[in-house]
């Protein structure tokens, strides 16, 4: 078994044309008596516009394991509230079920672990008269769902991350350096 006093894992879904719903949670899963239990309790006390969460999945359904979600820009609106707490947290919360339905989460394993998730949502969405709800949906759990297998098979290995040294880079350094 994997060593689970911290996993940590990422992804980014990118939105489809037009839409601003490109979702990149980055995650921590650990022991609920470790360092990652104690940053999710932690939480609870909540911090002035980055309103912390549970997964839920609707009404009285929190998802196991336990996941806590922020998101990572500052709240601006009662929209935005109403998309994070609403369309991102049923995906979040369907991409842990799913994620422990197809065995990448032990199912033995739910009641000790919790996740920690920070969550992009772009500023946009809430003022897009035409939102796609369905792709802010999908980026979402798709995104959730690759973070924790990535997080369970420690991906990118270090070995993959040396090999692509000089091939990948971060989009925003494109003409900023070359390799």
């Amino acid at each position: 078994m994997t060593d689970l006093t911290m996993l940590t894992g990422e992804a980014t879904v990118l939105a489809a044309e037009g839409q601003a719903t490109d979702a990149m949670p980055e995650i921590v899963i650990g022991l609920k008596s470790g360092p990652v239990g104690h940053a999710f309790a932690s939480m609870l006390a909540q911090s002035v516009g980055h309103t912390c969460m549970f997964a839920v999945r609707d009404l009285n359904q929190l998802v196991k394991p336990a996941t806590m979600m922020t998101s990572k820009v500052t709240i601006p609106s009662a929209e935005y509230v109403d998309l994070l707490g609403g369309v991102v947290q049923g995906a979040i919360s369907d991409g842990v079920l799913d994620s422990v339905i197809e065995g990448v989460i032990p199912k033995e394993i739910v009641e000790d672990i919790c996740i920690v998730a920070t969550i992009w949502l772009d500023l946009r969405c809430a003022e897009d008269e035409n939102l796609d709800k369905a792709d802010l949906y999908r980026t979402n759990y798709e995104a959730m769902k690759l973070a924790i297998k990535r997080a369970f098979a420690s991906e990118p290995t270090i070995d993959e991350l040396i090999a692509n040294r000089k091939t990948i880079k971060h989009y925003a350094l494109d003409g900023v350096v070359e390799y």
